[in-house]
């Protein structure tokens, strides 16, 4: 029995690792659709922010923001030793035996978690894309991944009450791998940035007409987009926490089949729905499509056939299309469409949940909808706001004129492609 147990250990904690390396390579997937969605002389300003902001993200986190969000403290060492005598005792002890509770070790769950950070921070990096400072961007990745996401994923995943006063588990709130923890908080982070950042130039005509500037490298975007949607099986997959036994290898088998359904399923939908819309297929719907697939999905992926998991995210496809359409006639300006995809689609991944998930109810996914955009929202507003009156928040014109490549970094991704003057 002790030799099955270290085994089950052993699998469940080298599955979280596997996992959590999957999301991690999520980072290249941001970078690179940034990079492809932007102008090329803003491209190694937006690579630059995503290297730097995984590294914040990950040392944050490693500081305090583990320690808020879950009560340990990877800094102070609090779970870098397994006691492995206590560890057994306990397992001993269990009446469940293989079908208990997760079983792996502290220092894979910090690097699990810590790569969910830093996803939440990518998606603010590319809906203020083009005309942000670079050093206010990094210091507000430090609050953002130190305190304002450990805090609302410590009323969430921590299990604390809010302020003390509701537990949102008690009020039926569920979120399987974060449509709202993760990537509406990341979406309500960097609205607040948009709203008091202001539009690029050019943007938006004096008559209110939206002027379209494509981004300079569609192949990059696309591939960023499959580097997502394969990260996203580490996402969706490694939240079922383990692996060792028939039912959560099954219930594994299921997230990955529907998390992948999602996403064609969104794909498709928002490519007719551009065709519908705009009489072209348009390529970058059809990739924020099949990311609004992912996001949607993400709130409850193991519960859904495969057919419900489908139409979740073709759902999700069409309303990210609107929605992308909408903030732009609002003149909220966003680069990639992150506010919609991660946004917009992460409220409805929320509210579909109880839908497949008797667990959860209607109510208590509003309330935990509103609790985290709430304080996402006003905390990074507040953040973002003493940032613009102590060091400013957006380039001049004339260094956006210029492009972010020459003004922060001082070299461009494209130089063979540039005018010599």
């Amino acid at each position: 029995m002790e030799q099955a147990f270290h085994l089950q250990y052993a699998i469940d904690t080298f599955y979280f690792l596997v996992c959590g390396a999957l999301v991690m390579w999520m980072a290249a997937g941001f970078a690179m659709l940034e990079a492809g969605l932007v102008r090329a002389k803003n491209t190694t300003e937006i690579l630059t922010k995503n290297v730097a902001l995984f590294a914040i993200s990950c040392t944050m986190y490693m500081v305090c923001g583990y320690m808020i969000m879950y009560g340990g403290s990877w800094f102070l060492g609090g779970i870098a030793d397994v006691d492995v005598a206590s560890t057994l005792s306990d397992f001993a002890a269990r009446e469940d035996g293989f079908e208990g509770g997760s079983i792996y070790s502290g220092a894979s769950d910090f690097f699990f978690q810590v790569v969910f950070v830093a996803t939440c921070m990518s998606i603010v990096s590319g809906a203020v894309a083009e005309r942000m400072k670079l050093w206010a961007f990094l210091i507000f990745a430090v609050f953002m991944t130190g305190f304002i996401y450990p805090m609302e994923g410590s009323w969430t995943w921590g299990g604390n009450a809010v302020f003390g006063m509701y537990t949102l588990g008690d009020l039926g709130f569920s979120d399987f791998a974060g449509s709202g923890i993760v990537h509406m908080a990341g979406a309500a982070a960097a609205l607040a940035g948009v709203l008091l950042l202001g539009a690029r130039k050019g943007k938006y005509g004096a008559d209110g007409k939206v002027n379209a500037i494509p981004g300079a490298n569609l192949p990059l975007a696309t591939l960023g987009t499959f580097i997502l949607w394969m990260g996203w099986f580490g996402f969706n997959g490694g939240s079922v926490l383990k692996l060792g036994d028939i039912a959560n290898a099954n219930s594994v088998a299921m997230v990955f089949l529907n998390t992948n359904a999602a996403a064609a399923g969104g794909s498709i939908a928002a490519l007719i729905l551009a065709k519908v819309l705009f009489k072209k297929a348009d390529l970058t719907m059809a990739l924020n499509g099949a990311l609004a697939g992912l996001v949607a999905i993400t709130a409850e992926p193991s519960t859904p056939t495969a057919l419900e998991a489908t139409i979740i995210g073709a759902v999700g496809g069409i309303i990210v299309v609107f929605s992308i359409v909408g903030l732009d006639k609002l003149k909220i300006d966003d680069p990639v469409g992150a506010i919609s995809v991660h946004g917009t689609v992460g409220l409805f991944g929320l509210l579909v949940v109880p839908l497949t998930n008797s667990g959860s109810t209607f109510t208590g996914q509003i309330i935990g909808a509103l609790t985290i955009f709430v304080w996402v929202f006003v905390a990074s507003f507040i953040v973002w706001f003493v940032l613009k009156t102590i060091m400013g928040i957006r380039v001049s014109e004339e260094d956006e004129y210029e492009g972010l490549d020459k003004v922060d970094c001082g070299l461009e991704a494209y130089p063979d492609f540039s005018v010599k003057g």
